[in-house]
């Protein structure tokens, strides 16, 4: 397969990249340290944590489509969207670091600080994510340069998952109770600042392909992208995995805490969690070009669902099986990454493409907004899971808890996750635009193999 778009010059695609380090701090922070501060520093219940963890991300699925919609109608060069980079990226950086600055010796105080300073923090990352997603449907109309590029931003954001999930734990043993978790909010704020002025800074060169005009009301724009089927697919399906994969991270440290009680256990996981991410989504990128991004997405679940399965070998307290699952994890959550973050511009694109309006904007907020609550719902649910197993909160040093407790955790992190991963192949088998792109862009000539061109972009 080749195609006639000119290839992106290597520091767009790295400076595109660099958002993905704000998001993948933002999405990996509050979802690991966010519930086991309420409910261990802050003596928030679990199930009412679950819901503090959930309401921001509900507020963004609601937010998202807007801010899309604003930043489509911001101007008639594709680089309207960067300033949305830089100003909602800087208010980011600022609400994060103060969510954990609060009152701390009461719980409904407390409780009702982290929820407030949450959901602006969630409004800020709208107008940031957002912007920052559509662009990726401007830059190149090539089907195959998206996945180079989204190769380059999931590689960056499983660096950003590691820097973040791996030293924030540690971030936060270096004081005791809150000032721990101060300390680690200081830190991870600088990491979403070098993410912002990277992408901001990163983009000032990057193209436009794309001369829709956005029209119409966010109503009736909305009706029309629910009429799509491929984006109905693509969606339910990444929503499911969001819910696990927000299950996963926060459960985590309960599993370090009370499952696998090993000295830097959480970071261990982490970095065999995500190293994998880093080292196979080159593989996937190739795979994904070779097969098409469909058909790798599905492999690409599957391992994702078996390793998750795997995880169940937390129960045992076996450090080397529980970091041996993780690894696994992290090979089928690098495909499963990469390939919707490549498929979710064709939509868009497309779309645009085919009715001569910039949905673009809207299109990535609802992706946005799916994929956060869909990071919420699994928060919640976990700690649904663990108060139904009769989790006991604390304002300090973590309590004993029952066994009952320690099944909820294990169902948290591996079996629930793992049916949500294998349900999300039900909707994606609806999703038919990548064999039409494929068959698109696919030239009788070079039938026999690549051109020395996409050889020499590969």
């Amino acid at each position: 397969m080749v195609s006639s778009m000119p290839s992106l010059p290597l520091r767009t695609r790295i400076g595109y990249g660099m958002g993905s380090i704000t998001t993948g701090t933002y999405g990996t922070v509050p979802g690991l340290l966010l519930m086991p501060y309420l409910t261990d520093q802050l003596g928030v219940a679990a199930a009412v944590a679950g819901l503090i963890v959930f309401a921001p991300k509900a507020w963004d699925f609601v937010l998202n489509p807007i801010a899309g919609r604003i930043s489509d109608h911001a101007g008639e060069s594709a680089r309207r969207r960067r300033p949305f980079l830089i100003w909602a990226g800087l208010a980011l950086v600022l609400l994060f670091a103060a969510v954990f600055f609060g009152p701390h010796n009461a719980p409904v105080p407390a409780a009702i600080w982290v929820l407030l300073l949450s959901l602006a923090c969630a409004s800020a990352y709208a107008f940031f994510q957002v912007p920052f997603l559509a662009m990726a449907a401007e830059i190149t109309d090539d089907y195959a340069e998206r996945t180079r590029v989204m190769a380059w931003r999931v590689a960056l954001l499983s660096f950003a998952i590691l820097l973040a999930g791996g030293a924030s734990p540690l971030l936060v043993g270096l004081g005791d109770g809150v000032t721990g978790f101060r300390i680690m909010a200081v830190v991870m704020a600088g990491l979403l600042l070098l993410g912002v002025v990277g992408a901001w800074l990163g983009t000032r060169s990057a193209p436009n392909r794309r001369d829709e005009s956005a029209s119409g009301t966010l109503r009736e724009q909305l009706r029309i992208v629910w009429r799509n089927h491929d984006a109905r697919a693509l969606g339910g399906a990444f929503a499911l995995q969001a819910v696990a994969i927000g299950m996963l991270l926060s459960a985590v440290l309960y599993v370090a805490r009370y499952l696998v009680p090993v000295p830097g256990a959480a970071t261990l996981a982490f970095v065999c969690f995500v190293a994998p991410v880093m080292l196979c989504t080159p593989v996937w990128r190739r795979v994904g070009l070779s097969r098409g991004k469909k058909q790798a997405y599905v492999l690409a679940i599957a391992v994702l669902a078996l390793g998750l399965t795997c995880l169940s070998t937390s129960g045992t307290g076996e450090l080397g099986l529980v970091l041996a699952a993780a690894g696994l994890t992290g090979v089928g959550y690098a495909g499963a990454q990469l390939f919707p973050l490549a498929m979710l511009p064709d939509v868009a694109a497309e779309d645009a493409k085919r009715t001569g309006e910039n949905r673009i904007g809207m299109i990535s907020g609802l992706w946005s907004g799916i994929e956060l609550l869909g990071l919420a719902v699994g928060a919640a649910v976990l700690g649904i899971l663990l108060d139904l197993g009769g989790y006991i909160e604390a304002t300090g040093t973590p309590i004993a808890q029952p066994d009952s407790v320690l099944w909820a955790i294990v169902l948290g992190v591996s079996i629930v996750p793992s049916v949500l991963c294998l349900l999300s192949l039900i909707p994606l088998t609806r999703y038919r635009l990548d064999e039409a792109m494929r068959a698109k862009e696919a030239k009788p000539a070079h039938s026999t193999g690549d051109s020395a061109e996409d050889a020499h972009r590969e």
